[in-house]
């Protein structure tokens, strides 16, 4: 069985904060989305921030979340920004 932390962008500490979200293997993080997986990550973690938002949407596009096209980082942002308000 593949691992979270064999995944693009994601360590160990992001793979733990996966694992206390319910998040185990990377089929259940494709099937739940970079913005899902982000919001329960953010129910117990406050530092949860666009950084990890990125970094789950480039693991599961299979790319750095650096090469995450302009307008997708930009999408990102925005979703960031409404669920502070």
């Amino acid at each position: 069985m593949e691992k979270l932390s064999q995944m693009s962008n994601i360590g160990k500490e992001l793979e733990k904060r996966l694992e206390e979200a319910g998040i185990m293997i990377p089929y259940e993080l494709r099937e739940t989305g970079s913005r899902n997986a982000y919001l329960r990550i953010n129910t117990y973690d406050a530092g949860a921030c666009l950084h990890m938002l990125c970094a789950l949407e480039g693991a599961i596009r299979s790319i750095r979340w650096l090469d995450l096209p302009k307008e997708v980082k930009s999408d990102l942002r925005e979703f960031i920004k409404l669920k502070k308000v």
